[in-house]
């Protein structure tokens, strides 16, 4: 009898202050069964742009499941707020951004290990725990939220 694939879901995001700057890396993994398994906020010991902490984020988070699902059918749902991020790892061509194509390359060969993968674009309040931790990884608060789903940056 087969055994039904474990299902992940990934909330990742990345913040880089000012942009380019600092990058902070964000994610949350919540496992089979739907409770988080893991957390992820750290910053980077290098500048770079937020497409760049996004992608970043994500590879963090990939690199902490992967241990985890070894030897198992595992399916996993990335959900992030970055266009940029869904739409280069999508399954439809878009033009790439060079200086960022080895990192998502890298992403590529990381997702191909999973089962099935499923790339979701997500409005940023939805992913807001993620987007929390990039920036308390920078030491910033969170963002506040304000009338219909829009953010503003608290001050420090």
């Amino acid at each position: 009898m087969a055994t039904e694939p474990a299902h992940w879901v990934v909330h990742c995001d990345g913040s880089a202050v000012p942009n380019p700057g600092r990058m902070g890396l964000g994610a949350v993994l919540v496992g089979p069964g739907g409770a988080t398994q893991h957390t992820i906020s750290e910053a980077t010991t290098f500048t770079g742009c937020n497409n760049e902490a996004e992608l970043r984020a994500l590879l963090r988070a990939l690199q902490w499941l992967e241990p985890q699902v070894v030897a198992t059918a595992t399916t996993v749902q990335v959900l992030s707020d970055s266009s940029v991020l869904v739409e280069q790892l999508g399954e439809q061509a878009v033009a790439p951004i060079e200086r960022l194509a080895p990192l998502f390359d890298e992403a590529r060969r990381v997702l191909q290990r999973f089962a099935q993968v499923d790339l979701q674009w997500v409005p940023r309040h939805r992913n807001g725990a993620a987007d929390a931790l990039a920036r308390a990884a920078l030491g910033l608060a969170p963002k506040v939220a304000t009338p219909h789903g829009r953010t503003q940056k608290r001050r420090r």
